[in-house]
């Protein structure tokens, strides 16, 4: 089966077939296990361990948590993309999402407050999940409009954190 997935501006050709996977033609040694009792994925790859959350959002989207970084990944299969290419769909920039917390934790830091700008990728809250702190990161520009956590606060899963709006052009903050 093949698979087309784009992490931020790059978009990878994943092929999983019975014997083997490729990204980008290039052969991968992989395996995924679920680590019973959490809502964690052991992914070996390569040889390399990891610990990944994996979070699957609406329309291929998914939510990554991987090393205490969080990213957003679209998955479509070669089918889905080729119809995409015909109609002339695309998708649209991603805007800013609220942050939502990846697993129950405690809230160890919120580094920004209402009114601040923000940009793609900087951290606004650290939550310390599983004995790990995870820095959630914003994934596009905006403003914070809304911080609704504090230091030493218990969070639940998928648990808004923090609302972020589009930031205003230059036209809009004159008027």
């Amino acid at each position: 089966m093949l698979y087309f997935v784009t992490v931020g501006e790059r978009t990878f050709r994943v092929e999983l077939g019975a014997e083997r996977v490729s990204v980008d033609g290039v052969p991968v040694s992989t395996d995924l296990a679920h680590v019973e009792g959490t809502e964690l994925r052991s992914l070996l790859l390569d040889g390399t361990s990891f610990r990944l959350l994996a979070a699957h959002m609406e329309g291929g989207m998914w939510e990554l948590h991987l090393r205490g970084r969080r990213y957003a990944a679209e998955a479509v299969d070669e089918r889905t993309r080729a119809i995409r290419e015909m109609t002339g769909e695309r998708r649209g920039p991603a805007g800013p999402r609220p942050i939502r917390a990846p697993m129950p934790g405690l809230v160890v830091r919120v580094e920004v407050e209402v009114g601040d700008r923000i940009e793609a990728g900087q951290g606004v809250v650290i939550v310390e999940a599983m004995k790990m702190e995870n820095e959630l990161k914003a994934e596009a520009p905006g403003v914070v409009a809304h911080v609704h956590v504090r230091p030493g606060q218990t969070v639940e899963k998928d648990q808004v954190l923090i609302d972020i709006t589009a930031p205003l052009d230059g036209a809009e903050q004159a008027t």
